[in-house]
């Protein structure tokens, strides 16, 4: 008679702990590649493998930001950057939810405005921050529009692509039980797609940053765009 092997149950209490021994892992590695590559960058300026002045280093980008503290002079400038990104952040939150909802309400406007919104998300969105600074004036409102296009048109299109993509078996259920289009939006589009919106904001907050340093770059007389084209002007480089 055979004699079968048992195989060692899996306890919640081993899963766990397993769980965290990998995410503790995964934390050490993470700031194990952080601090090899700053120390590998610092050697390489140090044996004169890279150009210091170019490239700068570790110690001198420290350096340069202790010279910041004690005015408070770089808090003042990350505030206004983080201020005009969480703002733009926001606003393409809204406005790329509330376009993608009505795309899917009225199928008619989807099917004659999407070719325009492809075309506009296609379009180099630094290239327009001169004209915006023409039309709206130098000023933080064109900081902000200039950030608000970098990201919402992405917004809606990649939103309503989800949208009309919904599981069609759950929106006929919906309608068998006698549910109309609202509840259809409510009960069954919006929660399948939950996931798709979470992931659109991580990529949006990010793409806010950007699109705000772009418009200091042009734009400000404060913020970290201007600390940036300031020092790159008078080649203050650990500063940048």
């Amino acid at each position: 008679m055979m004699k079968t092997k048992s195989v060692p149950v899996l306890t919640q209490e081993d899963f766990m702990r397993r769980h965290r021994r990998q995410k503790k892992w995964v934390i050490f590695y993470r700031i194990l590649i952080l601090v090899l590559f700053f120390a590998l960058w610092e050697a390489a300026t140090r044996l004169s493998i890279i150009d210091p002045f170019i490239f700068s280093s570790p110690l001198r980008l420290v350096l340069a930001f202790a010279q910041l503290l004690p005015g408070g002079e770089i808090f003042m400038h990350i505030g206004i950057t983080l201020l005009e990104t969480f703002i733009s952040f926001f606003l393409v939150l809204v406005l790329g939810l509330a376009t993608a909802i009505l795309l899917w309400w009225k199928r008619s406007i989807s099917q004659i405005i999407e070719p325009y919104l492809i075309a506009l998300n296609s379009l180099p969105k630094s290239a327009l921050a001169p004209i915006l600074i023409v039309w709206l004036g130098n000023n933080m409102k064109t900081i902000i529009v200039c950030a608000i296009m970098l990201a919402v048109f992405g917004t809606i299109i990649n939103l309503y692509t989800d949208f009309i993509n919904t599981d069609p078996d759950k929106i006929l259920l919906v309608q068998t039980l006698g549910g109309n289009k609202k509840d259809i939006l409510f009960k069954v589009v919006i929660p399948q797609n939950l996931p798709a919106l979470i992931s659109s904001m991580k990529v949006n907050i990010g793409l806010c940053l950007v699109g705000v340093i772009i418009g200091e770059f042009l734009a400000a007389n404060a913020g970290l765009g201007y600390l940036i084209i300031y020092g790159s002007q008078v080649f203050r480089l650990p500063g940048i």
